[in-house]
This record gives C-alpha cells, structure tokens and sequence, in this order.
C-alpha cells in the first residue's frame, strides 16, 4: 500500500487539483426552491435541460427499444453512454472519426458517460485494481483493457458528451472496512489526474464523484476535497446496490447537504419513482438508471396507482383498458393492457412499446416534481403521491424518515393507514 501510495504522488505530480476552478462549458442556475428541493436550468453545449431530471440509459449508444426520435417526443433532455462499454465497441478512435457519438447515433440533445468505474463492481470477476487503474477481461471477446483515469478521459474526449464523469474506485455499497477507505482516497488522487488529462474543458464538464461507502467520515472527507477542485458539478456514487434504504436516504442527504449550491447534484444508479420523489426533497437535481427499460422488456409498466403493473399475469388478458387513462403516450393512446399482455413474451414490440411508456412516465413524473416546486405545493404533491403509490397508506419508514428530514411529515397519515389495516385484520 505505501508502494502504491508513493507512486500516486509521482503520477499526480504537477496536478494541482485545489487549485483556481478549471473551464466550464456549462451554466447552472436554480429558478424555484421548496426547502431543500430545487429547479434549474442546466445549460449545456447541446442542449438547456430543467433539473430535478431523469436521464434514460443509453449504454453502448442505444436506449434499448427506442430510437432517438421517440426520445426527444418523450422529452428526454439528457441521455447516458458508457465509457467502458463504448471504448470496446465500436471504440473510441471509431466514434471520433465519426464526429462523436452525437452524430454518429444522431441524438441532438445533451448526453452524459459514465467513466467505467461502476464495472469495477458490476464485471468484478473480470477486473484486477491498482493505483495505475483497472484492467478488464472482456466479456465479450476475452480481450484485455486497462482503463486508467487518463484513457477514461481520453475515451471521453473522443466520445463527445456534455458531462464526463471522472474514474473513481468503486466498492459495493455494502462493502465495510479498510478497502473502502482506499478507494475513498484513490477515487481523491484519480480526479487530479483527470482534471490533467481532460483535453476539452470548454465543450466537455467534468464531474467529480463523492465516495466513501457507508461511512458519514470518509463521504465527509471526500466531500471536502472534492470541493476543492471546484469542478463544474458533482455526483453522489456507490449507493443502489443492495445497502439499506435507511442507510441510502442518509448519505444522499448528507451529500446533498454538503455540496456546492451552485452546481448540479447527480444521483448515480437511481430510478425509482419514489426514491426520485424523495431524492429530490433532498436535494438532488440528475437522476440515472436501466430501471424503466429493463423491467419494461419483462413486461411491468410504471404507474401512479400503486406503482406497477405486471402485464404477464393473466388478470389482463381481457383488459381493454390502456396502461394508465392519465398517461397522454402513444402507448396509452393506442393499446390495451389485453394486447400488451398478449405480446409482451412472444413479440419485441412488447418490450418496446412498455420502454415507450415507462420513460414517457419518468418524464412526466420529473415534470410533475418540477411543477410543484415552482408552484409551492411540493408537499401536497408529495402526499397525494404517496397516497397513490400506496392505496393502503402503508408507506416505506424510510421514505416517511427521510422526507422528515426534507420538511414534508407523512408520519400521521402512516399511522393512521396502519391503524386501518390493524383494524380490518382485526375485525376479518
């Protein structure tokens, strides 16, 4: 360790990461607060997109089921790819030569990559960690690639997007002891060296990412230095990953609390509605996650009452209802639960039209949640939200603590949802 720690001094060497702020090629502005919840403007070179924002996944240069077209008429603002991903396939001397992913997936509006290092977790088997970086075995071909905090950069640059994040060293939410120090301090010693290597500051913003596992010290002390470097914004990293939500609301407001109010907060990994409701109480502006498509390709829509629908199950097989009668999407507009149940195994458009409609639901949740805070009814919405996510007023404890936390006490209507369902249970 102290070999390691001796060379990161030397390949750091000349980086002065507290130093003056580096170049933005964004502007931040929050036009309305309820406490701590917020909404902006995020300008950025391609696009101007309104925060608090869900941003869909589009790994290796697809948002799987949907074209980029569909994309913008469900108002998607922002998009992510892959560094990782994207780097092995086409690679990125394909995707410069290309004119950068925008062109060459034809996507207009702003995108965001991802470093690569959430693969430190997700292909752990296949990845072996330094001070250097990581090295991965492909799992497509078997080949090796080492990814260092200059070729994530590097990638980066050639891929193009609005917003890149920085390599960190990331461990599972549930790791405990001295590995996780480490890879707070290493994900602190990374950021200078792509703050270095960073090649287009005024057409590309850095992100920092805030590690420090479970532990309110070390996410404090990253924090800390993470500021420092007065990066154009920053992420809140290694949650959602099997942690407890009690512990995962606390770190979200601890670091939502702690930094800059005038940069964007990043939520890596979440897309929950709820956890996007209570996320945004507290204080966060940018949302990620496969969450809408990848359980729409298994046949579940999101919707307002009670959360999901399951459309595999035979209760719908003769339910010529559309998904949600609220929901404006083509989806809802055209097709009944009854043909969706009856595609959604045997024919891809299934998955496809179910991708439609969840994303379709995640923006106008996001529009919603934006919506009430500019009109000072944020806690209203919240309630009535909660009331129809859970009919029986059974919410979450952890939701109910962390919106405490947020100012908005859904504590007496819980108890009085229990008191019911102790009452009927009582009574038969």
């Amino acid at each position: 360790m102290k070999e390691e720690m001796e060379r990161a001094a030397v390949v750091a060497s000349g980086v002065s990461g507290a130093s003056a702020a580096i170049k933005s090629a964004l502007r931040f502005e929050v036009t309305a607060r309820w406490n701590r919840a917020r909404v902006g403007r995020l300008h950025l070179p391609h696009y101007t997109c309104d925060t608090p924002m869900f941003m869909p996944v589009g790994t290796q240069g697809t948002v799987k089921g949907l074209t980029c077209t569909q994309l913008e008429q469900l108002d998607c603002h922002l998009i992510l790819g892959n560094t990782y991903h994207l780097g092995h396939r086409p690679g990125g001397d394909l995707v410069e030569a290309m004119g950068g992913l925008h062109k060459f997936m034809n996507w207009n509006r702003a995108m965001l990559t991802d470093s690569g290092g959430f693969q430190m977790v997700s292909l752990l088997k296949l990845a072996n960690i330094t001070e250097e970086g990581v090295t991965f075995q492909s799992p497509h071909d078997g080949s090796m690639m080492c990814l260092t905090p200059e070729e994530s950069m590097h990638i980066q640059n050639q891929i193009g997007a609005d917003i890149m994040m920085a390599l960190d060293d990331v461990v599972h939410s549930c790791t405990t002891g001295p590995r996780v120090e480490e890879a707070m301090h290493r994900t602190i010693r990374w950021i200078d060296r792509c703050i270095s290597a960073h090649k287009r500051p005024e057409e590309q913003n850095l992100f920092a990412i805030v590690q420090g596992g479970l532990n309110a010290e070390l996410r404090e002390q990253c924090l800390a230095e993470l500021i420092k470097r007065d990066l154009p914004g920053y992420a809140i990293g290694g949650l959602s990953g099997g942690e407890s939500k009690d512990s995962f609301w606390r770190v979200v407001a601890q670091c939502a609390k702690g930094l800059p109010e005038n940069k964007p907060r990043y939520l890596m990994g979440v897309g929950y509605a709820v956890d996007l409701v209570v996320c945004s109480a507290l204080g966060v502006d940018m949302f990620d996650c496969v969450f809408p498509t990848r359980t729409a390709r298994f046949g579940t829509a999101l919707v307002h009452d009670g959360g999901s629908l399951n459309l595999k199950q035979n209760q719908f097989k003769e339910d010529y209802t559309p998904i949600d009668k609220e929901c404006g999407c083509l989806v809802c507009k055209n097709y009944t639960r009854a043909y969706l149940h009856q595609i959604i195994i045997k024919e891809a458009l299934g998955g496809q039209l179910l991708s439609y409609h969840n994303i379709a639901y995640q923006m106008r949740l996001m529009r919603e949640i934006r919506a009430s805070i500019t009109d000072q009814t944020f806690p209203d919405y919240v309630r009535t939200f909660f009331r129809r996510q859970y009919p029986k007023r059974n919410y979450p404890s952890w939701a109910v603590d962390a919106l405490v936390d947020a100012g908005i006490d859904l504590r007496d209507d819980r108890a009085a949802g229990v008191a019911e369902q102790e009452e009927e249970e009582r009574t038969g």
